[in-house]
């Protein structure tokens, strides 16, 4: 499948649609702020709170895992600290409120009606999927759904970010990568940068490097650092096997194409309004 046909699919056009909206948590400042009212400071804290809240005081070698492109002595830094300065249920609250602000900023109340019905549908689709091996995914499954319909869509798309994104991390690790290589073979592929995903995952320049030998000599990157005819291949197959793990996504909504209208309009306010920026350290493109 080419690039442009993998773009072009109904799973990925979905998850384009999905990730912006859920997004937020990562890009806006309100965010951060909800957080810092519970008492827990420092952006990364408030990072692998939020989001790894659904699986309670879990050790930082399940985190690790989970995230899959963080270095464990990143995660080390937050978890489980984090647990002793907030409780996984007032985390999920925070996001929840900060979600129901920003949503509510963007969202056109002409909309509200649409979007009631899309985020009933995809609950329903929601209910219906498989979460075999989807750990991450199933937690954020497992949390009650809230009364709001805007906190309903954001906790409906971050289900199905995590769910797509606990297939990915499948995906790539059938085809023999780590999670520091797997984020050293996208930025290969010209899409992020070396800079922005250090920064982020909190890899050392030893780490990086030992990590990029290795896929020199596995043939899949090239002495200029990009990415092999077999690397490329390698990407392909990942980005293809990602989108046929999500095909059950896309496959239990009643109406496909109109959910993808209706959460692509919202996506692109929150994208051209700067609630998402674009291009961003995890990808997200505007739909």
């Amino acid at each position: 499948m080419s690039t442009t046909d993998r773009v072009q699919s109904a799973e990925r056009r979905l998850w384009r649609a999905y990730e912006p909206i859920h997004a937020i948590c990562y890009f806006h400042p309100h965010f951060a702020a909800t957080m810092n009212e519970t008492g827990l400071t420092g952006w990364w804290n408030g990072y692998f709170a939020g989001r790894a809240a659904p699986l309670g005081p879990t050790p930082s070698q399940v985190v690790t895992s989970l995230f899959y492109g963080f270095s464990p002595a990143m995660v080390d830094r937050a978890v489980p600290k984090i647990w002793t300065r907030v409780s996984p249920e007032a985390a999920i609250e925070a996001r929840f409120d900060a979600a129901e602000t920003v949503l509510a900023e963007h969202a056109d109340a002409g909309s509200l009606d649409d979007l009631h019905r899309v985020t009933d549908g995809l609950e329903r689709a929601i209910d219906a999927l498989p979460f075999d091996g989807r750990a991450l995914a199933s937690a954020w499954h497992s949390v009650r759904r809230p009364d709001s319909i805007l906190q309903r869509l954001w906790l409906a798309a971050t289900i199905l970010r995590e769910h797509r994104g606990d297939g990915h991390v499948i995906a790539a690790t059938a085809n023999g990568l780590t999670g520091l290589e797997a984020s050293i073979t996208h930025i290969a592929s010209g899409q992020v940068s070396r800079r922005i995903i250090q920064e982020n995952r909190g890899w050392t320049d030893e780490q990086w490097q030992i990590a990029h030998l290795a896929l020199r000599e596995r043939g899949i990157l090239a002495d200029d650092d990009s990415l092999t005819t077999r690397g490329t291949a390698l990407r392909d197959r990942i980005e293809d096997l990602t989108d046929q793990l999500a095909a059950p996504s896309v496959h239990a909504l009643n109406d496909a194409a109109g959910t993808i209208d209706v959460l692509t309009s919202l996506a692109r306010l929150l994208v051209d309004r700067g609630a998402v920026p674009v291009p961003n350290p995890i990808g997200v493109p505007r739909p």
